[in-house]
């Protein structure tokens, strides 16, 4: 038995949930379940995941008693704006983990990424396109993948991952878990306030017509606005200050010679990180 149940919205709301004590993957389950005609609005959730991924086919390290949850939708919505489901799951997770992490002595993170809330330093704050820190160190990440059904419309599955009980070692970037920060909670009460935060946030969203207001809540919980950043694009590296987000979700960078740059896609790196030369 996995344990896990939804929240008292998300069943207010009519989702519904699949639970696993260990799975290969949650977005695979997620969109197999799409090609075979579920209509959306289900869970994915488990306790570990033995063939799990990130962004671009990277394996997603997740050892028994972290969270990965993947919720299956099919939005009445146009295509181009799936993308911006990204933005309504940050801010749910955000919010869900907010809650849980309590406030207290904030840390400079490595990566110098720390975010902003009510004009002081916060624990939690969300870094662009998709990952979740805390005191400047990943401790969650999104993964968006789409399916086109047969009657034109996408499937998408909203991959959540949650480092609770461990940090994957040995990666390029600063890592944290709940348990490293001193907090025990479980996969199941992180999922639960997950699924409750989903259903608020995605109400905003309003099929892509509310994603002015979630991308407002997005930029209040950003981290490195305003500090030196460097993306890395494919190799190629763009330098100078994260100025903001758009309206479309594209990260803005002011280069030296005062140029704007719109990124639609890459790896950030922020403060003294956003320095090396790589």
């Amino acid at each position: 038995m996995s344990g896990f149940t939804l929240g008292s919205k998300a069943r207010t709301a009519g989702y519904r949930l699949r639970g696993y004590d260990a799975i290969g993957s949650t977005n695979t389950e997620a969109l197999a379940a799409a090609a075979a005609g579920d209509a959306g609005g289900v869970w994915f959730a488990a306790k570990q995941q033995t063939a799990g991924r990130g962004r671009r086919g990277r394996q997603w390290e997740s050892p028994h008693g972290n969270l990965a949850a993947t919720l299956l939708i099919v939005p009445d919505a146009d295509p181009t704006l799936a993308a911006t489901l990204g933005f309504v799951a940050g801010v749910s997770l955000n919010r869900a983990l907010s809650g849980i992490l309590p406030a207290g002595i904030v840390k400079v993170g490595i990566d110098g990424a720390d975010g902003m809330v009510n004009g002081g330093k916060a624990r939690i704050a969300l870094k662009w396109p998709n990952d979740v820190l805390a005191d400047g160190a990943k401790l969650a990440g999104i993964l968006l993948e789409a399916q086109k059904l047969p009657d034109g419309r996408h499937a998408i599955a909203i991959g959540f991952g949650v480092n609770a009980v461990a940090a994957p070692a040995g990666l390029p970037y600063p890592a944290t878990s709940l348990a490293d920060l001193g907090v025990a909670r479980s996969a199941e009460e992180i999922f639960d306030a997950l699924s409750d935060a989903w259903v608020e946030t995605f109400g905003i969203w309003q099929d892509g017509r509310g994603i002015a207001d979630v991308l407002t809540q997005w930029r209040g919980s950003a981290a490195g606005i305003g500090a030196p950043v460097a993306v890395n694009q494919n190799g190629t590296i763009v330098r100078g200050i994260f100025e903001t987000i758009d309206d479309a979700g594209r990260l803005i960078v002011r280069a030296d010679d005062n140029q704007r740059i719109a990124i639609t896609a890459g790896d950030v790196h922020f403060g003294a990180t956003a320095s090396a030369r790589s």
